[in-house]
């Protein structure tokens, strides 16, 4: 059975590329090309393609949104694929809890593109070594509660342990212990490196 695949880029030379790099396969047929990420959305429900291709940073709307409204109308179908120039953590750990299958980078070969297509396809999940790095990498890290995040986000805007304090209503104290904990789950020691690594891991 032909793989239908629709592309979402805002760039035509990409677009064109990779429709270009897929032509010489006859499993795989490019059914629509859209360049923003709510022109995806209307692809898929109107060409019902089994993959999708999708660029996260497009400026008629970006891929996450995108992908988080196409899981919204099925959980299974079609299988998303990630194709961006981009492997923060941020942008990797976004798309995937967004819900989607894979990630790729653009910088991969015409036979790494169609064996993940296929492998997409077959239901299977396809990650970029360092997408799977990043996602190993936060799967051994505890998850910040709430609490702790809202804790993190005022101390990110400038705030002190006294002013955390009184926004949140609670003690000092409280507001110490709330970022030991945040410090041994992220593995850092001092509230400097604890936003940084927050902010790479897409935790604020």
């Amino acid at each position: 059975m032909t793989i239908r695949l629709v592309i979402a880029d805002d760039h035509p030379i990409v677009r064109d590329g990779v429709t270009g790099m897929l032509a010489g396969d006859e499993r795989i047929e490019v059914v629509g090309a859209a360049s923003s990420g709510p022109e995806a959305v209307a692809q898929v429900t109107e060409l019902d393609p089994d993959v999708v291709l999708m660029d996260l940073r497009m400026p008629g709307g970006d891929g996450v949104p995108a992908i988080e409204a196409l899981r919204r109308r099925d959980r299974a179908r079609p299988r998303i694929l990630v194709l961006t120039t981009f492997d923060a953590d941020r942008d990797i750990a976004g798309a995937i809890d967004a819900g989607a299958d894979g990630y790729l980078l653009k910088a991969l070969g015409r036979d790494e593109l169609i064996a993940a297509v296929v492998d997409a396809a077959a239901g299977r999940s396809v990650l970029a070594p360092s997408a799977a790095q990043s996602l190993m990498a936060r799967r051994h890290h505890e998850e910040l509660t709430d609490r702790e995040v809202e804790v993190l986000t005022r101390i990110a805007g400038g705030g002190t342990n006294r002013t955390v304090a009184q926004g949140l209503v609670i003690s000092e104290a409280t507001v110490k212990t709330h970022l030991l904990h945040i410090y041994s789950k992220l593995g850092v020691r001092d509230r400097a490196a604890a936003v940084r690594v927050a902010y790479e891991r897409g935790l604020l």
